[in-house]
């Protein structure tokens, strides 16, 4: 069984940072592809960044030099450093894995296993 679970959430003022960690069990990190997505109230989810099985990256561009991706094969968890957050960044994040191996994409349906999510607040 998959298990994703994330940490880190909380609430921040506008230009600080978050670091937001997913730690898997029953999943290979070094295998599969990885994401987080986010959810704002009343909108569409969408794709943040992700990182493929060959460790390529791919970003919103929305969040393209502020966010980075990142994982730890050893420890089975995956990172996103926030870096000057803005008010527009507030929604539950949550990551995803595909379960097959991939190059890094934001396709949420193509992804496999979901965690339940944290939540980031960044006010102004």
């Amino acid at each position: 069984q998959v298990l994703l679970v994330e940490s880190g959430g909380g609430s921040v003022q506008a230009g600080g940072s978050l670091r937001l960690s997913c730690a898997a069990s029953g999943y290979t990190y070094s295998s599969y592809c990885m994401g987080w997505f986010r959810q704002a109230p009343g909108k569409e989810r969408e794709g943040v960044a992700a990182i493929g099985s060959d460790g390529s990256t791919s970003y919103a561009d929305s969040v393209k030099g502020r966010f980075a991706i990142s994982k730890d094969n050893a420890k089975n968890t995956l990172y996103l450093q926030m870096n000057s957050l803005k008010p527009e960044d507030t929604a539950m994040y949550y990551c995803a894995g595909s379960g097959s191996w991939c190059r890094a994409h934001l396709r949420g349906p193509l992804y496999r296993y979901w965690g339940q999510g944290t939540q980031v607040t960044v006010s102004s």
